[in-house]
């Protein structure tokens, strides 16, 4: 019989404060998000220059990924057979706005490609599977809410079906300044039951 499946591990990001599996590990005090997730970065001693370059939404999605995956001791010699699935209500409008600023400049009309880069939301994908190579199955959804149904499915799919050995799922969400992270993974290892109701008993702790 096929071994159950589990949430090994979870971290959020949220009220100026990073947690993993439900211990305080950072909490800030600065207003500003900018300067509260560069903050978080620096204290968890993450060497990745091209964090500072991201758009928030990657930022926010990167540093939460990191506070799990540093801890899966993963060999970055080689593909890590994770899949990801991400979502959230805001997409990436925060960096659409941006765009759509420099466009409607007039004198000075220069869209910079920098940030056109991040106006889709799974770009956030892309940035934590460069660092821990990641290289299986990937998908970015939009909806109204936390949808712990759809991670639940999408999850134990990619699981059961063989193309994944571990999927790490949740939901990012950034907009003006407003955030919210929540990250989960499921693998065989030990953990909670990876159950809708433990999905969204961790989501709302």
């Amino acid at each position: 019989m096929e071994s159950a499946v589990n949430i090994s591990s979870y971290a959020s990001i949220r009220d100026g404060k990073v947690t993993l599996k439900g211990d305080n590990l950072f909490e800030g005090t600065q207003p500003d998000f900018a300067e509260f997730i560069k903050a978080a970065y620096k204290s968890f001693g993450v060497k990745y220059p091209k964090f500072f370059k991201m758009d928030n939404l990657s930022k926010l999605a990167f540093l939460t990924a990191e506070v799990i995956l540093k801890n899966e001791k993963l060999n970055l010699d080689e593909e890590n057979n994770i899949a990801i699935v991400l979502s959230n209500r805001a997409s990436s409008l925060d960096t659409d706005r941006a765009h759509q600023t420099s466009i409607q400049n007039k004198e000075k009309y220069y869209p910079s490609p920098a940030v056109f880069v991040y106006t889709l939301p799974n770009i956030c994908i892309g940035e934590i599977s460069i660092k821990y190579k990641l290289y299986s199955e990937n998908s970015f959804f939009i909806f109204d809410r936390f949808n712990a149904d759809h991670l639940f499915t999408s999850a134990n799919s990619l699981l059961e079906s063989g193309k994944a050995d571990q999927v790490l799922c949740g939901w990012v969400d950034y907009d003006t300044d407003a955030y919210e992270a929540f990250l989960y993974l499921v693998s065989k290892n030990p953990g909670k039951p990876h159950t809708k109701q433990q999905i969204l008993t961790l989501y709302n702790t």
